[in-house]
């Protein structure tokens, strides 16, 4: 598997420069630039390149940074079924990474980042979802079984409506005294964060919701500009659309021209 990981990597994509006024992409996203063609949100943590998404894993907590997904109304829309063949990320070192038994007993589920059923469209993709990298400890009734389970299922929805979707998606900690859970420590997120760009309505929304059990009719409260995001991250989203195009629409929270019903 690594091999092919390794493969993907060599392999050339360019993009070409939009009226938006994005640039070329290179380095260890070669071949995930449909993910990062917007920009790569930050360059701390170990780049990984996936079928279905590209993620900077924080070897710190071991969970990413963020990941980084681009959704169309096809591959939204396809059935494959769920694998749920959990494992650790065989391209991490053991040492800085999660393993099964550290969410075993923990009270936390194993949250998706780039959720498994964005990834019906590939077995693959589907395989490489349940890669602990790609998840971080996430409190489950009411908020992974809750509240971010109805969140994903809209953003699914938006996808087929509008085509085609950005997402990038994360966890928050708000003090380096954080919870861990396990032998190697892994970080529970005080909150998770979650945005979604339109490329062709130029719209964009964004979501930061604590890590605890919350009412799912409560999802507009949880809306936020991407600045804020940005703001408890350190991170930098959009960063390849023009400046004028990010200032108006990352600025201010954005809620009515998206369906939350």
């Amino acid at each position: 598997m690594i091999t092919q990981y390794l493969a993907r990597l060599t392999v050339g994509v360019v993009l070409s420069i939009s009226a938006f006024g994005l640039v070329h992409a290179s380095g260890p996203f070669t071949n995930c630039a449909e993910y990062v063609k917007l920009g790569t949100p930050g360059l701390k943590g170990e780049k990984l390149c996936r079928t279905g998404y590209a993620l900077a894993h924080n070897p710190d907590t071991k969970t990413p940074f963020w990941v980084a997904e681009h959704l169309t109304a096809e591959k939204a829309s396809s059935a494959r079924a769920r694998s749920n063949d959990f494992q650790p990320d065989p391209d991490l070192e053991e040492s800085e990474r999660a393993e099964l038994a550290d969410y075993k007993q923990s009270g936390f589920d194993r949250g998706h980042m780039a959720p498994a059923a964005n990834m019906r469209w590939s077995r693959e993709a589907m395989s490489e979802s349940f890669f602990l990298s790609n998840m971080a400890p996430q409190v489950g009734a009411g908020m992974n079984r809750g509240i971010w389970k109805e969140l994903e299922e809209k953003v699914r929805q938006w996808a087929v409506d509008r085509e085609e979707l950005y997402i990038y998606t994360g966890p928050i900690y708000e003090s380096q005294d954080f919870q861990t859970i396990g032998t190697n420590k892994v970080g529970v997120p005080t909150h998770f964060y979650k945005i979604v760009y339109d490329p062709l309505q130029v719209e964009v929304i964004a979501f930061i919701m604590p890590n605890q059990k919350l009412k799912t009719e409560d999802m507009p409260n949880y809306i936020v500009s991407v600045r804020e995001v940005e703001a408890k991250t350190g991170l930098n989203f959009l960063s390849k659309l023009k400046k004028r195009i990010q200032d108006q629409i990352e600025v201010e929270p954005a809620a009515a021209l998206w369906d939350l019903n």
